[in-house]
């Protein structure tokens, strides 16, 4: 397994294609998202510019999980999209805050991914690899929108996750905001012993 993250601008063409591609088989073939930025086979959308961070999972080559990370300084999914999820609280506008977005983890050779975002070990090892990026850019917490089934992994996962947000109806899809602290209970569940390092 190869773990990778970088700005846009620091990828090779070749590699964001490969990661637009893979968002496309993940979330438009398999998920079935009505995404109307997607087309010739492949999941762009207004928030990923060069600046936006790209997390990738790969195994001998082919992409197997991946996020992305925004500052929230910038536009984002959550301030952009769904607004409306935070209800009465502030969107956050913060260096020291991160979206998380796009999460998954498919490996899409393999025919029992079919239907799912993602599975537990993907999981982790992508937010791990998020969590460390967004800790070497001095980052204090993630917030993100998922399908609610997100909250029963980020439980077995035991990092210090929280609700942001109820659980709404959007776009066809029951979601809900939730940040993630990347305190010490987050980088102990993820064997994340400092900024720049993986436990074994």
């Amino acid at each position: 397994m190869n773990t990778m993250y970088a700005k846009a601008s620091q990828l090779k063409l070749v590699d964001l294609n490969q990661i637009f591609s893979y968002r496309y088989a993940v979330f438009v073939e398999r998920l079935k998202w009505t995404l109307p930025d997607a087309g010739a086979g492949l999941e762009v959308d207004q928030f990923d510019r060069d600046s936006t961070y790209h997390v990738c999972i790969r195994d001998a080559g082919a992409t197997v999980g991946y996020s992305r990370l925004i500052p929230t300084t910038e536009t984002y999914l959550l301030s952009e999209v769904f607004p409306e999820l935070m209800d009465a609280a502030i969107i956050p506008r913060s260096s020291a805050v991160w979206e998380l977005s796009r999460f998954c983890s498919v490996d899409l050779r393999s025919p029992n991914g079919h239907g799912r975002q993602a599975d537990f070990w993907g999981c982790q090892a992508v937010l791990r690899a998020a969590v460390q990026c967004a800790l070497e850019h001095d980052v204090k917490r993630l917030i993100a929108v998922s399908a609610v089934a997100m909250e029963r992994i980020l439980s077995r996962l035991g990092v210090n996750a929280s609700r942001a947000s109820p659980t709404m109806q959007l776009h066809g899809h029951s979601v809900f905001a939730f940040w993630i602290e990347l305190d010490d209970v987050t980088k102990n569940a993820l064997g994340i012993t400092f900024p720049g390092a993986v436990a074994a």
